[in-house]
């Protein structure tokens, strides 16, 4: 279990590291539609963060920023943002995930409709990737403290 505990050291460096994490993690996210990378590494990114909030502060701090409940809607909205964007070519006459079809709707060529549509689909998968995650982590977190109740 994770006791709060008052060190200056440790919550400056978080208070410092925890922005550089995420705005790393963005950066993964955007350079994932030209190279590897791209959602689910920068889900894991962005769930680090939070979990270097925990550690730093404390879960309430932590559950504050982002509940249970808001990982559950997370969860969903990045599952939708996917499968939103995939019946959305079935609908335009392609296959599933068809980025090609988005010229339909979008006033741009073919290659940058493409673009758009795989960072759409990397936006989902990081959204998803970091609720589960932290999701993950916090259900561990009480399950220990569970077990020290017992």
């Amino acid at each position: 279990m994770i006791d709060k505990y008052d060190d200056l050291i440790v919550e400056t460096i978080s208070r410092l590291l925890i922005p550089f994490i995420q705005t790393f993690g963005l950066y993964v996210l955007f350079l994932g539609h030209y190279s590897p990378g791209g959602g689910f590494q920068g889900g894991l990114l962005f769930a680090a963060s939070l979990m270097l909030l925990v550690i730093a502060f404390d879960i309430k701090k932590a559950q504050k920023h982002f509940s249970e409940a808001w990982t559950v809607v997370c969860v969903g909205m990045g599952a939708g943002i996917f499968a939103g964007i995939g019946m959305l070519c079935i609908f335009l006459g392609a296959n599933f995930l068809d980025y090609s079809s988005l010229v339909h709707i979008l006033p741009v060529p073919t290659a940058q409709a493409r673009a758009y549509g795989i960072l759409g689909i990397e936006i989902g998968v990081q959204v998803s990737v970091t609720a589960c995650i932290f999701s993950i982590y916090l259900d561990l977190l009480a399950r220990d403290k569970q077990e020290e109740v017992l």
